[in-house]
């Protein structure tokens, strides 16, 4: 076991080891994360991935952090953001799924909140029984679907080698049957690896299948793992979208394919608001500059002793700059 989480979030004048935000997204609304396993543990190494390739390739569950230090994190952090959530979602710097104590952790936070609790997960544990018993108890559980080819699976997701596509298939259609939450689905898609129409239709009609609440579709909008991962052509999404509402029906898919809001209002000190926000994932600059504005008096300055001491870098993507948090520094000393 893991004695302590990777980083330390700050939470208005509290340091979390273990929830982060809140964030706002498209999907969810306001959120607070989660994070419950280790930074980059994961059992796929996606070409797209905002936080880059994966360090700890594995499939093996483990209990990382004690259950209850993280049920006890993220009842404080509700209780100080009271009123303020629509989603307490568990999306770690890796799969959740590799975190063989969620299941008792989203049971034991659930007695203690009303807030609605979700799990985003790449699916690829999906197989195992004992992952699906543990989301059963999840509010909302958002399911990854890049691929219904094993060879365009391989190239796009990279999973480690021991997963198999089509038992993963299975495990995502299995769970879908018992399940009584709120599914909904994702699926990235990148030039030239799995936007043709073939492909589509195979993935659109395996959805059709667990018969989501909502389909996204989604193209890499942040800095990617791989420069070569870009997002398809206009055209090729309107397609995209086109063949997956003839099979889902209207009102069921939606593009995922302008940039993320804005976060909510940054808040304590500014350092750290902006080290947490970006560890979790990469920061539009326009946009940290903006929050930044709202609690320090010189952002630029903020953001200039940072990349100096080399906490974050500021990377150029899609012709857009990003504050990216860099990882191989130390944590800085918190004041």
């Amino acid at each position: 076991m893991i004695s302590a989480a990777n980083h330390n979030y700050r939470l208005g004048d509290r340091l979390s080891k273990f929830t982060f935000g809140p964030v706002r997204s498209r999907r969810l609304g306001v959120s607070l994360g989660v994070n419950n396993v280790p930074y980059k543990t994961c059992s796929y190494s996606c070409i797209y991935c905002q936080l880059g390739r994966t360090g700890n390739f594995s499939i093996e569950r483990r209990e990382f952090y004690r259950w209850e230090d993280i049920v006890e994190d993220v009842l404080k952090s509700v209780e100080e953001l009271e009123g303020k959530l629509d989603y307490v979602t568990f999306v770690p710097d890796g799969e959740p799924l590799l975190d063989k104590s969620i299941g008792k952790e989203i049971e034991e936070i659930k007695k203690g909140i009303s807030v609605p609790i979700a799990v985003i997960t790449n699916s690829s544990l999906l197989f195992l029984e004992e992952c699906r018993r543990d989301l059963s108890e999840a509010d909302l559980v958002s399911l990854k679907v890049d691929a219904f080819n094993e060879r365009v699976w391989r190239t796009v997701n990279r999973p480690h080698p021991r997963l198999k596509l089509n038992e993963i298939l299975y495990g995502i259609e299995e769970f879908s049957k018992d399940y009584r939450g709120k599914i909904i689905t994702e699926t990235m898609l990148v030039k030239g690896f799995n936007e043709e129409r073939v492909e589509l239709e195979k993935i659109a009609s395996f959805l059709q299948r667990l018969n989501p609440h909502r389909a996204y579709i989604s193209i890499p909008v942040r800095p990617p793992a791989e420069s070569y991962a870009t997002p398809p052509e206009p055209e090729k999404l309107v397609e995209a979208y086109e063949v997956f509402r003839e099979k889902l029906g209207e009102g069921k898919v939606e593009l995922l394919n302008l940039p993320e809001p804005p976060p909510p209002s940054a808040h304590g000190d500014p350092k750290s608001w902006l080290l947490s926000v970006t560890s979790v994932h990469p920061l539009r600059l326009k946009y940290a500059l903006s929050s930044l504005r709202t609690i320090s008096e010189d952002p630029e300055k903020v953001i200039s002793e940072l990349e100096d001491g080399q906490w974050i870098r500021i990377v150029e993507y899609m012709g857009e700059k990003f504050v990216v948090r860099w990882f191989t520094a130390p944590s800085p000393r918190r004041e």
